[in-house]
């Protein structure tokens, strides 16, 4: 409180600043400065102002790991306005992020701007309310270093792996390639998952389904929806059982009703808004933490970088008013829920809305889902227990020991479901509701239809970002502030790439049993079609192994874990950071000296077979340029082929045959115009090159390797067609266009808007070049 009352009795000088707050954002600076008088000029650093240097190492290892920070050139600007500001102000208070890499920042700022850290005043807040900013006005602290020291351990860590792996992988691997310690552990989930699934053996069971009626007329509400207690595997023994199930008795020989209850979910940390977000809205990981970034510095949300699911007392009552007022006092229940996640750290609350009386927002489309989605875990999280009643039906044959077993589920009390029920990562979806009518013990049932479905087993599922995050925070791996950038990161570098993929059909026998008669039907279902997972790319899988054979201790789960629990100790006091350093630095410089001296080189190379027809070997390996494959040798004077390897290929999985088939593209399929047609796949996708242009193939339609003559000279037409519906005019250099927002300028490589209004088929090339320049001096151009 005496900090507060002393600076708010300064009078303003007229080129002085009472009290300069700096943050992160000038989103959240404007927000803040809502709140708070002309006493106050809130700033932004626009994120770090420092970094490590990027000449040479950036840290003197023989300096216990002193690190050597430099400011980036493009935040010179930002430095000099801070700094002036500061040399203005009479009261400075630095008010980045409540984290280690906002502390970081804070005393990055301190450095940088020569303030005293004994008497420079840091204010912390989760939630940018009027009431949250003079709290932490009125109890300032001091910059943590422990938090400091924290960061800079992680920092000056990732930079020692990377700068000393990274050269490695260069000369052993391929040139331009990067490693990092977190990343490396993500691209290995994503590689043994994958192998997992490439060494799975799909197999067939026929999983028995009945319809049972309560009485002998065809009444909906009399039906019993029931699974046999087996799966047989062939389809001989299924249509043995059927039969069996023709002749045979059905009787109810048990009834289980069980009263539960279904708890909700507690609110939202940064990994299970990430998931959640991903199951409902469709959002990537990276887009979640971008809108919820929007949302905190516009004050609608707490801080989105937690682990706790703690909530406030405030936040609490108002919660349960909400509640209350909008379903009734039967449906509130306050609960204050304990943090689970290994390693958790951080010491705010857990995501909730700011004002929990607020259900919507203004804002874009994806700020209001998110914030709708934070809204309704929070209020269900303060919710009564859902009240369930669950019965099991026990249905005997006369012929066989098989069973049958129904399930329903009844919700006799919604409770929490009322607002919200919490998705799962199940591919399958929800099953389909069972409503049992009223039976009894002893009665006996009358088959409508019994089914036997073929059904394959399926491989243990790709992660989804969301998945990825999930497992990560299971193995202790990474902490709020990491999931999204790492994520990023090895899509970045290629080690894996987010795709979907349309999977294959495959055959489907059902044998049913319908009034005495077993018929056998044939349908299709596809199998293997993913969305939106994430799969590793040839060079991730050589990266990760040769990761793995020489650099173990990088990509163990429990070491990368046990690297996260000494930062925690750092940031606790408990450990001092330049130790941990060292003790992880030697081992590990040792093992990049041995690593360089190996002779060998890590390509990934695999020999097919060979060439039906000329006997030379075939094989595939990582190329300079990407995956390829190879017909024959460069010894002796040969002169090999080679073929680039398709989108959807892997080194590890491709086929003699399907090696071949690449050696088949580029083809020339015909002349039109007196000109070649030529088929090939290329960086996207298939095309045909005629006359030195590019024309895409039907993505599902076309095939390069069968495509005619006829249906290339269909497509080039029809893209030509399209390409002269696009060009309103054409002045030569400049082009006016039709665009998918509509109509605009191309000139020299540059697009241009038109103004509001413009009649863009009456325009004059004089016009055109107006536009042009008041674009430029604008600098409008899109």
């Amino acid at each position: 409180m005496i900090y507060f009352v002393v600076f708010l009795k300064f009078k303003i000088c007229s080129d002085m600043i009472e009290n300069l707050i700096i943050v992160e954002s000038p989103a959240k600076a404007k927000t803040i400065e809502r709140f708070l008088g002309k006493e106050f000029k809130v700033v932004s650093s626009f994120g770090h102002i420092r970094d490590l240097s990027k000449k040479n190492l950036g840290i003197d290892i023989e300096k216990n790991f002193a690190p050597d920070y430099e400011i980036p050139r493009e935040k010179f600007k930002v430095v000099n306005e801070l700094r002036k500001a500061a040399a203005a102000s009479k009261n400075i208070l630095i008010a980045s992020d409540e984290d280690r890499e906002g502390e970081a920042i804070a005393w990055h700022l301190a450095c940088v701007l020569n303030l005293d850290l004994s008497k420079t005043r840091r204010i912390v807040f989760h939630e940018i309310t009027k009431d949250a900013i003079i709290h932490a006005l009125q109890n300032p602290r001091q910059v943590d270093m422990n938090l400091v020291n924290a960061q800079q351990a992680r920092r000056i860590l990732d930079r020692l792996v990377g700068f000393e792996v990274s050269p490695v992988l260069w000369k052993k691997v391929q040139p331009a390639l990067s490693a990092g310690r977190v990343q490396s552990v993500a691209v290995r989930l994503i590689v043994e998952r994958e192998r997992e699934i490439i060494a799975f053996k799909t197999e067939s069971s026929f999983r028995i389904n009945a319809v049972f009626r309560t009485d002998k007329l065809n009444s909906d509400n009399s039906l019993v929806r029931a699974e046999a207690s087996k799966r047989f595997t062939g389809e001989r023994e299924a249509k043995e059982f059927l039969e069996l199930c023709n002749v045979s008795e059905f009787r109810i020989t048990g009834i289980s009703i069980k009263p539960g209850t279904r708890s909700p979910a507690p609110p939202f940390t940064t990994s299970t808004l990430q998931q959640e977000a991903y199951r409902k809205l469709g959002f990537s990981v990276a887009q979640t933490m971008a809108v919820a970034q929007r949302l905190y510095e516009a004050g609608k949300i707490t801080y989105m970088r937690t682990d706790s699911t703690n909530l406030s007392k405030l936040a609490l009552a108002k919660s349960r008013e909400t509640i209350i007022s909008g379903f009734g006092e039967k449906y509130s229940r306050t609960r204050q829920f304990s943090t689970r996640s290994k390693g958790a750290q951080e010491a705010h609350e857990a995501i909730r809305p700011t004002y929990p009386d607020v259900s919507t927002i203004s804002g874009n489309q994806n700020e209001k889902k998110l914030y709708e989605l934070i809204w309704k875990r929070t209020i269900a999280s303060q919710m009564s227990d859902a009240e369930i009643e669950k019965t099991t039906i026990t249905i005997d044959m006369n012929n066989s020991p098989v069973i049958f077993t129904s399930i329903g589920e009844v919700v006799k009390f919604d409770g929490f479901l009322k607002v919200y029920a919490e998705s799962t990562d199940s591919e399958n979806g929800d099953e389909e509701k069972n409503i049992i009518p009223p039976v009894s013990q002893g009665m006996l049932l009358y088959y409508d239809t019994i089914a036997a479905t073929q059904k394959y087993t399926t491989p243990p599922p790709r992660y989804t970002e969301a998945s990825l995050v999930k497992k990560l925070e299971e193995l202790g791996i990474g902490r709020p502030s990491t999931y999204a950038p790492t994520i990023s990161t090895i899509q970045n570098r290629g080690y894996v790439l987010r795709e979907e993929r349309p999977g294959e059909k495959r055959p489907v026998k059902v044998i049913t049993l319908s009034n005495g008669r077993i018929t056998t039907a044939s349908k299709t279902e596809t199998a293997g079609k993913e969305k939106s997972k994430l799969f590793p790319q040839d060079i991730g899988m050589i990266v990760n192994d040769f990761l793995n054979e020489n650099f173990s201790e990088i990509v163990d789960y429990h070491f990368t874990a046990e690297v996260e629990e000494q930062f925690d100790e750092i940031a606790a006091g408990k450990l001092k950071w330049t130790g941990m350093l060292d003790s992880f630095y030697k081992p590990f410089h040792d093992t990049v000296e041995k690593t360089l001296e190996k002779k060998d080189r890590k390509t990934g190379i695999r020999l097919l077979g060979n060439h039906p027809e000329t006997g030379e070997p075939v094989t595939v390996r990582m190329g300079r340029f990407g995956p390829v494959a190879q017909i024959g040798d460069a010894g002796d004077g040969g002169k090999p082929k080679f073929a680039s390897l398709t989108k959807n290929q892997l080194l590890e999985t491709i086929t003699l045959e399907e090696a071949l088939n690449l050696f088949r593209l580029p083809r020339t399929i015909g002349e039109y115009q007196g000109d070649e047609m030529i088929a090939g796949i290329g960086k996207f996708g298939p095309y045909i090159r005629f006359k030195g242009k590019f024309y895409s193939m039907k993505k599902g339609v076309d095939d390069p390797y069968s495509i005619t003559a006829e249906r290339g000279i269909e497509i080039i037409n029809e893209k030509n067609e399209n390409d002269k519906k696009k060009i309103i005019k054409d002045f030569g250099e400049i082009k006016v266009l039709n665009g998918r927002y509509g109509p605009y300028l191309a000139s020299e490589k540059q697009n241009y808007r038109l103004p509001k209004g413009t009649e863009a088929d009456k325009l004059t090339k004089d016009d055109c070049i107006k536009i042009i320049n008041k674009n430029k001096n604008s600098k409008k151009s899109l």
